[in-house]
Formats: C-alpha cells, structure tokens, sequence
C-alpha cells in the first residue's frame, strides 16, 4: 500500500503553516499573520518513529466567505479532506471556540474521515488547559493540546493519528499489475488516452473497490496481461483562476505518482513543454519513478523532418533534470500510436527492476577511474573502493569511497552514464548513496 496521507485542516491563520514546517522540518509554507496566507497546498513526505506518511498542508478554511481566494481555499481543502486517510483539524486556544471552527467541524463530520482535534498555540499547560476543554463541545473527539511554534506535544499529536493509519499502510502490495499513473496539466488529454486504450481493448472498466484517493484505478488488460492505470484526470471546476486550477492538482499528482511503478507524464503538444509540466514531472522524478513523456495531440501539429527532433530539444531542455525519461508522441484522437504505450511501460517496468551483479558494476567502475581519474583536493585524491546496488524501484547503488567530500557530483553522474552506456536504465531514475570507509578498513 501508498503512504497514508494526512491533511491539515483548519480556519486561517491558526497556525497550521507552522505545525506543517515543525514536522517538516524545513519552512516550506509561507507563514504570515495574514489570513489566507498560505495559497498553495504544499506537501511533504514525514517519518515519524517507524511510521511514514505524506502530509498536505491545505489553506484556511472560510466557510461561508464570498471572497474569490477563500472561497478557493475552501475547494482546495475539500480536495485535501477527500483525499486524505486522516485529518488534522487544528484550532487556536488564545481565538477560542469560533462559529468558523464549528462549520469546518461540520465540513469535516460529513467527510467520514478520521479526524485528530487539536488545538494549537498551548504554550503554557497548566494556564490554557481550562480553555482547551472547551473545543470538546465540537463534537469530533478528545482535544490534543499541541503549541506548534514551541513543538510541545507534537508526539501525543502524531500517536493519535497514526492509530488511524489502514492496517499494512506503507508495506508493499502482493499485487504484480503494472501500475501506470496518467499525470499532466488539466485538458491534456488524460481521460481521452485511458479512453481510447480502453475503446481499442473492448474490456469492461471496472472501478477498483478500496481505493481511498480520489484518483479512479482502470484496469485494462491487453495481450493477456493485466495494467492498472491511475487516472488524475477527475478535476473539472469551473474557475476563473488558472493558478489556482494549477495547484489543485498537484496534491492528486503525488498521491497517484506515489502508488505507481510508472507515470505517463502528459503534455499537450500545441502547447509545448511548460514550467508547470516540469514541477508535475519533478513529482515522478524526485520518488524515482519510470517516466514516460507523452506529447498527446499529435496529429493537430503541423510538421517536416525536423519538427520531432526540434520539439524533443525543447522537452529535454526543460526537463533537463530526467535526461533518462523516454518520450513518445500520440495522438488520443486518432489512436496513433497508442498501443506502443504497452511495450514502453513493460519496458520501462523491466529497467526499473533490473539488478546488476556486483561483480560487474566493479568491473565497470574500475574502467570508468582509469578512463577519467577522480577529483582531488588539496593533494588528497577521491578512491572508489567498491561499488553494489542495494535495491530496485529505482535501482539504488552504494559507492564505498575515502572521503565523501571528495565525490563531486559530476563525478557520481560520470559514474551514472558509464552504468547506463553498460545496461540502458532507459525510463529509470538511478538513485546513488556515498558511503565513507577508511583506508585501515579495506
């Protein structure tokens, strides 16, 4: 199974920026004293003990707010309440029990969804407890006195909720279906391609039962064999604001890019490869996924021979981060090329679980050092001692070296491109860690 995903829910500005960033551990939501602040709903991956689980740090709630941005915010939280397994519900002790929190605890009441209350900014126990007692009144559980600022009670916090965890969350899942996760901007043509393949295939979809994200599973057999796609193409609201659209769908993309081996990253090709195709990318990217670029709409581009090279240019120009992700060019309208889908992902599935022996990535460091001596530094010179890889999904190497310091990051991607010229990894991100071992320990 996934991650459990945790939402922090909450009215604006009673600090849920500020638990968000204590768990975290890193400030990446903006936190000012202003409501409403906090715009984009950012995400982090958390461990906690030997729990794992992806947190979304929503913007306030405003419940009956005729403000555009707010009103926003709302829908955003309503997307993070669906595709949460649990949900923070944060208050403010020095507000009080507002009417604002008893609508949220409404909101949160019909969502069905586990919910932890905690109420925040309890800096001192012993004064604000009498206060606290009063958020029992909400009706949603026992109030779990936190003060995210000074990190007291964060533990007693994260108990609670990983009590609500699905069982076996974050382990492994028997099921060996190739699963395909179908990401991109909104109106790229997602839906139109899981439409097509399954128009072509004549198989009755069937909506996996027990998923809990909002993203629909479609199996689609072909040649015998089972795929399950994960379509991220449920969000259709009628809004004026691009930006906001944009953000909407970033919290689905990781869900969805976490539960696959492979994504299919859509990008519209009257549109060309945009920044915000390369933060959805990035996603994929950054949990070591199989990538697969699909420039759908195709058909719709006027061309001569030199179009398909040109425009690949410019996708590995903007995605110059992935240079291994393979790039097909499809139409959803016409079917073209549609059915090489299925051989790029077995493809893409086969070099994600490939495992080399260490006896020839030995062999293939040795050659790589005597073609391209390591760095060195102030007369001490980098040694490769060894070289093993230690898992797969992405293929994860462990170099030994004398002093980590010393390995430059060019030189790991050295090492990476003497791996991929040996064996291909076409599709796979490959994953390095450099470990430090002295001279005295060989």
């Amino acid at each position: 199974m996934s991650k459990p995903v945790v939402a922090i829910v909450g009215r604006p500005n009673v600090g849920k920026s500020t638990l968000f960033n204590a768990l975290a551990g890193e400030k990446i939501s903006i936190v000012k004293d202003t409501p409403g602040v906090t715009r984009d709903r950012i995400y982090a991956d958390i461990s906690w003990l030997d729990k794992e689980f992806t947190m979304i740090d929503t913007g306030g709630i405003e419940p009956d707010s005729k403000d555009v941005i707010l009103s926003q915010m709302r829908e955003q939280a309503q997307i993070a309440i669906d595709t949460a397994d649990v949900i923070i519900f944060i208050t403010d002790v020095r507000q009080g029990l507002t009417d604002a929190d008893s609508k949220v605890a409404d909101m949160l009441r019909r969502s069905a969804k586990p919910v932890v209350l905690v109420v925040n900014k309890v800096d001192n126990f012993d004064k604000f407890m009498p206060d606290v007692y009063e958020f029992y009144n909400l009706g949603i559980g026992d109030p779990v006195p936190i003060s995210a600022a000074s990190r007291l009670g964060l533990g007693d916090m994260l108990e609670a909720v990983a009590e609500h965890f699905p069982e076996g969350a974050g382990e492994a899942e028997e099921d060996d279906r190739p699963r395909v996760a179908i990401v991109g901007k909104p109106n790229v043509g997602k839906s139109s391609i899981i439409n097509k393949l399954l128009g072509e295939n004549r198989v009755i979809v069937s909506d996996i039962a027990g998923t809990t994200r909002d993203a629909v599973d479609t199996e689609i057999v072909h040649n015998g064999k089972e795929y399950i796609f994960i379509d991220t193409a449920g969000l259709r609201r009628k809004n004026k604001i691009k930006e906001e659209l944009e953000r909407y769908s970033i919290i689905r993309t990781v869900t969805a890019v976490e539960r696959a081996d492979v994504v299919l990253m859509v990008i519209d090709a009257t549109e060309g490869v945009t920044e915000q195709d390369a933060k959805i990318a990035g996603i994929a990217h950054e949990r070591g996924k199989g990538v697969i670029i699909v420039v759908n709409k195709w058909d719709a581009i006027e061309k001569n021979d030199r179009t398909m090279r040109e425009y690949e240019g410019k996708i590995r120009q903007t995605l110059s981060y992935m240079p291994y992700a393979e790039i097909m060019y499809v139409s959803a309208l016409t079917g073209q090329r549609l059915n090489k889908l299925y051989d790029m992902i077995d493809m893409v599935i086969e070099n994600q679980t490939l495992r080399i022996a260490t006896g020839v990535l030995n062999e293939i460091m040795t050659e790589a050092v005597a073609m391209q001596q390591p760095p060195s530094d102030k007369g001490k010179r980098l040694k490769l001692y060894y070289i093993t890889q230690v898992s797969v999904k992405p293929p994860t190497f462990v170099i030994f070296v004398n002093d980590k310091e010393l390995m430059h990051f060019s030189y790991t991607r050295y090492l990476e491109n003497k791996i991929r010229e040996a064996f291909g990894f076409r599709g796979t991100s490959l994953k390095f860690f450099i470990r430090e071992r002295k001279e005295k320990e060989q």
